[in-house]
């Protein structure tokens, strides 16, 4: 249910184009947690945010359906390529075929497996990377991260609030919202990055490789 907040943003926001409206309904009939979704507000902001630091080389963990990849996509200079990461074998045919309904199949690469060993085999760098996968992992995509990213490079981590959960008097110990713990506590006290936290959504990291 879209609360009034949410409703009044997004009418007053970049909207959906018929591609992304395509991808939404797909996801809700083909997958069983399509609030996984990143949505018209924070889509929006990530094709702004990619149109403004004008990445050539961007990284997405975690794909999902693909409608945060097409998003970034949207923003990319001439020449600029993402590299998605995607666990879920099955819905390789949901998002590729996303990808071209967009028109933006020419400017990603699509890699199904471990989020962790395929940046291990990825070669830098990247100018942006854009967080949303295992929540329990984020403390170890970070530390993967630092061999192939450089001064500039932009990190967005995506669902860092947690639904409110990590900011509660008391903490729920199950190991998704500790990860999240974790991963916000790690990156406030690093003095090698900038980074602002906003209430997006379910939160957004802002993260600047100093």
């Amino acid at each position: 249910m879209e609360s009034p907040l949410d409703k009044y943003l997004r009418t007053h926001s970049e909207a959906q184009d018929q591609a992304l409206e395509w991808l939404v309904k797909q996801t809700h009939i083909r997958t069983n947690y399509p609030q996984m979704l990143s949505g018209p507000v924070q889509g929006a902001l990530l094709t702004m945010l990619a149109k403004l630091i004008k990445p050539q080389r961007v990284l997405e963990i975690g794909c999902f359906t693909g409608y945060s990849t097409i998003c970034l996509a949207y923003g990319l200079p001439e020449g600029g390529h993402i590299d998605t990461l995607e666990v879920n074998d099955e819905l390789e045919d949901l998002i590729t075929e996303g990808f071209s309904r967009a028109g933006v199949q020419d400017r990603i690469t699509l890699r199904i497996g471990d989020a962790k060993e395929t940046i291990k085999s990825l070669a830098g760098p990247y100018d942006l990377v854009f967080i949303d996968a295992d929540k329990r992992e984020y403390c170890d995509y970070y530390e993967l991260l630092k061999p192939i990213l450089h001064s500039g490079s932009l990190i967005l981590a995506d669902d860092i609030l947690w639904d409110g959960k990590v900011y509660q008097d008391t903490v729920p110990t199950d190991a998704q919202t500790q990860g999240i713990v974790k991963f916000n506590d790690r990156v406030a006290a690093d003095p090698a990055v900038e980074k602002v936290l906003l209430p997006l959504r379910h939160g957004l990291y802002l993260i600047r490789v100093k």
